[in-house]
């Protein structure tokens, strides 16, 4: 039972599945909204309840009237970075505990590797038993509750996919422009048509993608303890090929994705990544750096 609770991958793919399946398809093959899924200040809660899922009322639809509501103050760009600034802050105390969680974990994985090691090619119960003891032992020493990482994923994932749609269904950014122009002009057509702040855009969220993805493996390796470092190599030298890949073909099917979308899609993903950033630099140096060598 306790491997199936710590099988992260199995999580991660429960969650996709429970977030995917709770959505509701709003977008044509061209990556244009359907007229009918768009959420004006006039659109009802029982509405969105009568004609679509749960999810799409209770998560969806607040953060789009919240976004149609700002931009009346601030307009469009402005509306969803308020809004945007707004979930991280309300997710921020799950993500700084997943965070150093996921810290904490590389930290002791030296320890860890050494119960294993201990116990490797023993497969009767006892052996089992007592490594399972001593890895307990291990994450009680350190505070670390490996499942709770794996909690926090799962409680974070709808909101990210909530805030998604919300971009693409609210009035104000359907029908919202930046320099007059319409923020459902896709990058590419925007070249044609000469929009190059939409360009801009679109270069800057790819930019900032790779940033939000490359930052956390780099201040992990700048702030390891000395004695951890040694460890962290060896096992880059394992992951890191396959780490490296996975990252670098997540920003090529968003970079492919986003050039054919609405570039207000291009927007959202950009501001999420600043924030993604500006967040990863907070955690890190107030409460992951003071702990490092303790």
């Amino acid at each position: 039972m306790k491997k199936l609770l710590q099988n992260k991958k199995m999580w991660i793919a429960l969650t996709l599945l429970f977030a995917l399946t709770a959505c509701t398809r709003v977008v044509d093959s061209e990556g244009i909204i359907i007229p009918e899924k768009i959420i004006t200040l006039s659109t009802q809660i029982g509405d969105i309840l009568a004609d679509e899922s749960w999810f799409s009322a209770f998560f969806v639809f607040p953060i789009s009237q919240a976004i149609n509501f700002i931009a009346k103050y601030t307009g469009v760009i402005l509306s969803i970075i308020i809004v945007t600034i707004l979930i991280k802050l309300l997710t921020l105390s799950f993500t700084i505990k997943s965070t150093v969680a996921s810290q904490k974990m590389q930290m002791i994985n030296p320890e860890l590797k050494k119960v294993q090691d201990k116990y490797a090619g023993k497969t009767d119960n006892e052996s089992k038993m007592r490594m399972g003891q001593e890895m307990n032992a291990i994450y009680a020493k350190h505070q670390i509750n490996p499942f709770g990482a794996i909690l926090v994923m799962f409680i974070q994932f709808p909101v990210i996919i909530a805030m998604y749609q919300a971009v693409q269904r609210a009035d104000a950014v359907v029908n919202g422009s930046v320099m007059g122009n319409s923020l459902q002009i896709s990058p590419m057509a925007s070249i044609t048509q000469g929009v190059w702040i939409f360009m801009a855009i679109y270069v800057l969220m790819g930019v900032f993608q790779f940033i939000s993805m490359k930052l956390p493996q780099y201040l992990q390796k700048k702030t390891a303890p000395v004695k951890e470092k040694a460890y962290a190599n060896k096992d880059a030298k394992k992951s890191g090929p396959n780490m490296e890949i996975m990252m670098y073909t997540s920003i090529g099917m968003i970079m492919v994705l986003a050039i054919n979308w609405p570039t207000a899609m291009s927007l959202y993903w950009l501001v999420t990544a600043i924030a993604q950033v500006a967040q990863t630099v907070f955690i890190q140096y107030k409460y992951i750096t003071p702990t490092v060598g303790k």
